[in-house]
């Protein structure tokens, strides 16, 4: 595929990962991930609680609570209870991964990572290239 034709879905791809992220709700930051292989989303995920637990993120104080899964984390362990497997794929994600995220993503075997807002801490990224991942950041325009 041409890089207008990449940059084009990539592009499309982080706007639905924005758009997916309004599921979570957490309060202080909701965050998006798509995989996608071969031109098909083959698995999304936002942050939030496990399955069965309460829909609150924040503890009374504000802060997130520890047991709140990221949204490339949901993304990745979905998609180990599908027939799917993420070996070549990309994922999209609306904010920089962290380092224990960057860890899936590089065992996962996905092998580009497309964010679109930067994190105060870089590590998550750096793990990534690395791993020799292609990491693109697209900010909003």
């Amino acid at each position: 595929m041409n890089s207008e034709k990449q940059q084009q879905f990539d592009r499309r791809y982080l706007d639905m990962a924005r758009i997916w992220a309004q599921n979570s709700y957490c309060r202080r930051r909701q965050v998006g991930a798509l995989v996608v292989k071969e031109g098909m989303i083959i698995s999304d995920g936002y942050n939030g609680t496990p399955s069965g637990f309460e829909n609150v993120c924040e503890d009374d104080n504000g802060l997130t609570k520890p047991y709140v899964l990221h949204a490339e984390a949901n993304a990745i362990t979905k998609l180990a209870r599908s027939s799917n497997n993420s070996d070549g794929a990309t994922i999209y994600i609306t904010a920089s991964p962290c380092i224990e995220c960057a860890k899936l993503i590089i065992q996962a075997g996905i092998r580009r990572v497309v964010y679109g807002e930067k994190y105060r801490l870089t590590d998550g990224i750096e793990l990534l290239e690395r791993a020799g991942i292609e990491v693109i950041y697209i900010g909003e325009d």
